[in-house]
């Protein structure tokens, strides 16, 4: 009886509570709080009357984020105790919307798209398919399709894939020596983040980026203003077109949304056009050998399950999908950020 008087579930509570922190965040983001606060530090009362909302919620909101560590608090020198707010130095660096290194765009995306699919995450499991009929009453017979049902849908999803490669795009990037290549394709490139890492970290590299015309349009009307002449665009759908030569091909983020089988079909269409000594990069969050984990991989798989037709997988698990195209020299690294690398020469 004592021990069970002091079992206490803190980790259960967390776990329960999770979405809360989620949605402070997501709120605070749609809000414009960390906009307001990028270079001011303001009162609950100045934070409400600038974004128009009400003094108590705002407040309560600003407390949040304290808590949160997003924000930190300071009295106000005039000697009313009055509660002032600025940014941490993480807030300014990753949620401002102006930062190289931004998220705000994946946030408001996992807050307006994803968050909803997960609303359905027990009839997923239960019908072991995604969401997007549920969540947003279309189709997903085509996963592009839904995925891309609009084209303000398609843009938000685009700049998630842009902060996403802003903050690890490099690590995957130079997880390898990639020196030899000097032509690479980018399958599924969408905004070209990727590719911009590759032309930094590459300067003698030029890559094109393969896309659907409707991402490829999107991508140079809203991503690639100053576009730079390393990087040049080619339309059509990587499993129904002849891909364009190269000495790499990149898969980022792609595998992850497919079936084995559709995997493999993709994977056999690269090794039949990769030239000998040519090379296929992967870059995925891989799941532990032993199933232990990552845990953050371990979500992104039921997430696979709630908005594709894919799954997070093991090195082991891309490795026989590679040999099963043809590949037999395959090589994996482990980056320590949320993607890692898979490379693959012929």
């Amino acid at each position: 009886m004592a021990e069970e008087a002091e079992l206490y579930p803190k980790k259960i509570l967390e776990y329960m509570e999770g979405f809360l922190v989620s949605k402070t965040l997501f709120s605070a983001c749609e809000l414009g709080v960390f906009e307001l606060l990028q270079s001011a530090c303001l009162s609950a009362g100045q934070v409400s009357a600038a974004l128009s909302t009400s003094v108590d919620g705002t407040e309560r909101l600003l407390s949040a984020c304290v808590g949160l560590q997003l924000l930190n608090t300071h009295t106000h020198t005039d000697g009313t105790g009055t509660v002032l707010y600025s940014n941490t130095e993480m807030s300014n660096v990753f949620l401002v919307k102006s930062s190289p290194k931004s998220l705000y765009h994946s946030i408001e995306y996992s807050s307006r798209t994803i968050y909803l699919c997960w609303h359905y995450l027990s009839d997923a499991v239960r019908d072991g398919k995604n969401q997007y009929e549920k969540a947003f009453g279309v189709n997903s017979k085509d996963l592009f399709e839904a995925l891309y049902r609009s084209d303000d849908e398609m843009v938000k999803f685009m700049h998630l894939m842009n902060s996403v490669w802003n903050i690890c795009g490099r690590d995957v990037i130079t997880a390898f020596d990639l020196t030899p290549y000097k032509t690479i394709c980018d399958l599924g490139g969408c905004s070209g983040a990727l590719a911009k890492q590759c032309v930094s970290a590459y300067p003698e590299s030029s890559v094109t980026i393969f896309d659907l015309p409707r991402v490829v349009q999107n991508s140079q009307k809203h991503f690639m203003m100053d576009q730079d002449p390393r990087i040049a665009f080619c339309e059509g759908d990587f499993f129904k077109d002849e891909l364009p030569q190269a000495d790499l091909y990149i898969l980022a983020r792609i595998l992850h949304d497919w079936t084995d089988q559709r995997s493999v079909e993709l994977l056999t269409k690269i090794y039949q056009s990769c030239r000998p000594g040519g090379a296929l990069l992967l870059a995925e969050a891989l799941l532990h050998e032993d199933d232990s984990g990552p845990l953050t991989v371990q979500l992104y798989s039921l997430n696979m399950l709630v908005q594709t037709e894919g799954r997070e997988r093991k090195a082991s698990e891309y490795t026989r999908l590679l040999n099963a195209a043809g590949f037999t020299h395959v090589h994996t690294h482990t980056t320590g950020k949320i993607y890692d690398a898979v490379l693959a020469i012929k």
